[in-house]
């Protein structure tokens, strides 16, 4: 027996492959297993070669994984683009209906199996899936009664008979390999799982599970890859907690629209990609000027312009640093797994209102849809900060035709804030410069003193952030120290093993908080290591420039990868070597 695999199928967009991954992987998580997929998919409606890539075991795991155990492939194409990955003695499981074949010089073992035959034989080819499904349960030796639960939940509202059907289809399928096989597979038994119920969900999910926990109750946003799942989540979940979502005509009015809901007092984000982060740049800078709270998601995807967008990359990160014209204080978070994305949603709220400034939560496209388990949230945790915002305070009277300092020229750069209907709260918001009551002002002492003050709005973030970097260090005077950010994390955490197999000594840091720059946590990391490596996705090496940047480190070594796909453990292995 053994305790993980890698499965994956594949085929055209629009036969099932994501739903086949879904049942598969669903019915492992609910046996207690630990899983981590990975979706390949075209930016189009239907058709285009697509595939999802699930890896299972036994214990945690937050990568994908360079081979490949099992390839069920609905056409000769998924075949042909993916035996590379197949490790020796794999299998490979083809539907009959296009004679499958693998190239010469392949070590897998191929079985062809009537996957649409089956399927319309017993009622309608769109259940080939599900005898799929109960295909690849055979070569793991997985009891097909172990998917009911799940084919009940995806198909009761169609009733019974639908449901035994696909049930049907699931049992047609693991008989025939069976009887197909006859023996002649390897080992590929899982051992058993825990049995505990964990979550097992992708990044999107947790950022709008996060922002519904958070206290968020108005979304405006316009539909993008891979940003859309956080709007469809909360367009099924906000109206239950008395919150809507708005789809808007473009990202400059999801923006704006999120601007003036938290001037109200309602906690409000919009979602979106690189192009639309882009258009959103001027109303960024607005709710820099006007100290209203704002929280953007950036899932990066490949660019420029539409670029690659349902491809990974992390190029958007000196757009969301360095983006907005002029100068204003700005947070940009960079959760490294589902579980941060849960909490560090909600914390991005927190910041927004405590500092009064826009924020700006930054994923990628694998963290955002990559799904994967998570242990169980700890709602405890949660807690909602307003900071200088109480809607129920008495505010003093002012004097007539004087209007309520809202700009106050404050020691920590925060001035008190109200939310309109608050009597006494009159003040003036414009976008241009303006003094302590909001009015226009062009005075030369003024725009210093109100610039001033908004630039020490953050010397006290760092230090109340509560991971900026997440530290693996098992040595004090580490050969190398690898850092990464968002997606990298579980696979660079698989790499290090092979390299302290090697014999070189590794340490490894997290970047959670990349704006402002946690200088002096990486500075004290720096320090122990000989040489720092960042891996990154994309073709300019951002965050190894932010690093020179913002610490006296002189040489950093870049492994840069922009070709549309994640890093995979082995290649973060031999690259390392190769600086080494």
């Amino acid at each position: 027996m053994i305790n993980q695999l890698s499965w994956k199928v594949g085929g055209q967009q629009g036969e099932g492959i994501e739903s086949t991954g879904e049942i598969f992987s669903m019915a492992l998580n609910r046996q207690g297993y630990f899983l981590y997929g990975y979706r390949h998919f075209s930016s189009r409606i239907k058709g285009g070669h697509t595939n999802n890539k699930i890896r299972v075991s036994t214990k945690a795991t937050n990568s994908i994984s360079d081979d490949l155990d099992i390839l069920v492939a609905f056409d000769q194409e998924t075949i042909d683009v993916n035996h590379h990955e197949l490790s020796l003695g794999a299998v490979v499981i083809g539907d009959s209906k296009f004679t499958p074949s693998l190239p010469e010089g392949s070590h897998a073992k191929l079985f062809s199996v009537p996957f649409t035959k089956i399927a319309t034989d017993l009622g309608t080819s769109l259940m080939k899936n599900m005898v799929a499904v109960g295909a690849s349960a055979a070569v793991i030796g997985l009891n097909p009664e172990m998917f009911k639960s799940v084919v009940e939940q995806i198909f009761s509202k169609k009733g019974a008979t639908v449901v035994e059907k696909n049930m049907d289809a699931i049992r047609a399928g693991m008989e025939y390999f069976q009887k197909e096989a006859s023996g002649n597979v390897g080992d590929f038994s899982l051992e058993k799982a825990d049995g505990k119920h964990r979550m097992f969900m992708i990044g999107n999910d947790a950022i709008a599970l996060g922002a519904l926990t958070g206290g968020a109750r108005f979304m405006p946003a316009y539909p993008i890859t891979p940003a859309s799942e956080i709007m469809e989540y909360l367009i099924r979940k906000l109206p239950d907690y008395g919150g809507t979502v708005i789809q808007t005509e473009d990202e400059i009015a999801a923006c704006t629209m999120a601007i003036g809901a938290n001037y109200a007092g309602v906690r409000s984000l919009t979602a979106s990609a690189g192009p639309g982060l882009s258009l959103m740049m001027e109303g960024i800078g607005l709710s820099g000027m006007t100290e209203t709270p704002l929280v953007i998601i950036d899932t990066q995807r490949g660019g420029p312009s539409t670029g690659l967008p349902t491809k990974q990359e992390q190029s958007d990160i000196f757009a969301v640093i360095f983006g907005t014209h002029g100068e204003i204080p700005k947070v940009v978070l960079a959760p490294s797994s589902v579980e941060e994305a849960f909490y560090d949603t909600i914390e991005a709220f927190n910041i927004a209102e405590e500092y009064q400034v826009p924020v700006i939560l930054m994923t990628d496209l694998a963290l955002s849809l990559g799904k994967q388990t998570v242990e169980p949230l700890d709602f405890e945790k949660v807690e909602i900060r307003r900071g200088k915002l109480d809607p129920e305070e008495v505010l003093p009277e002012q004097e007539k035709g004087v209007y309520f300092k809202r700009y106050d020229v404050t020691e920590d750069g925060i001035s008190k804030r109200v939310i309109p209907g608050m009597p006494n709260g009159l003040h003036h918001v414009t976008g241009v410069e303006h003094n302590e009551q909001g009015k226009p002002s062009e005075s030369p002492e003024n725009r210093k003193a109100q610039m001033d003050k908004r630039m020490r709005k953050l010397d006290t973030l760092i230090a109340n952030f509560p991971v900026p970097v997440v530290k693996d260090e098992k040595h004090d005077n580490a050969d190398v120290l690898i850092l990464g950010v968002n997606s990298t994390r579980g696979t660079i955490q698989e790499a290090i093993p092979m390299l302290e197999k090697d014999g070189v000594k590794v340490n490894h840091g997290q970047i959670r908080l990349l704006h402002p720059f946690p200088t002096d946590e990486l500075e004290s990391m720096i320090e122990k290591a000989k040489k720092v490596i960042v891996i990154e996705n994309n073709a300019t090496g951002q965050v190894a420039q932010l690093l020179k940047m913002n610490t006296r480190l002189n040489k950093v070594e870049s492994i840069l990868k922009y070709d549309g796909n994640p890093f995979l453990p082995s290649e973060i292995h031999n690259r390392c070597k190769e600086v080494l």
